[in-house]
């Protein structure tokens, strides 16, 4: 499974080797988002070794390709995490130098706790290739896995 799914075991021991990070969270009211890029907000968090420095939340500026990765790397950002992602949008983020942690749900504020415990879990993404392509647009709901 370490294989398939490095990032959050990476991310844990990253947590540990170096002082100070940022990690995006797509957000959707207290909630992980399903699907990163059509989420109303990002909650923003500084961790330095195992304590949270700061939380804010910013509004999602818009989504079109490429856009997200270089706002988010702007602000200094990591490390995304959210509940699904198309592979395009993953590979818009690698080359950004932004590492994603996908298939998270749940509250943020408990997904922050697993960060600082070391425990977060990521998966697969949630969203079926193309499922989010037109949401917002076209579409009124994201197709997600069941």
């Amino acid at each position: 499974m370490l294989a398939k799914y490095p990032l959050s075991g990476e991310l844990c021991g990253y947590l540990r080797r170096f002082s100070r990070m940022k990690i995006a969270i797509s957000t959707d009211g207290q909630f992980v988002s399903p699907h990163f890029g059509r989420c109303p907000s990002f909650t923003i968090v500084e961790i330095e070794g195992d304590k949270l420095v700061k939380k804010e939340v910013v509004d999602n500026p818009g989504h079109h390709p490429g856009f997200l990765p270089q706002f988010l790397q702007e602000r200094k950002v990591e490390y995304i995490i959210a509940g699904g992602m198309g592979r395009r949008a993953t590979g818009l983020f690698a080359d950004a130098g932004i590492r994603t942690i996908l298939g998270v749900t749940g509250h943020v504020d408990n997904v922050i706790d697993e960060i600082l415990k070391g425990t977060l879990k990521g998966g697969e993404s949630l969203c079926r290739p193309g499922s989010g392509k037109g949401y917002g647009l076209d579409k009124t709901e994201c197709e997600h896995n069941p």
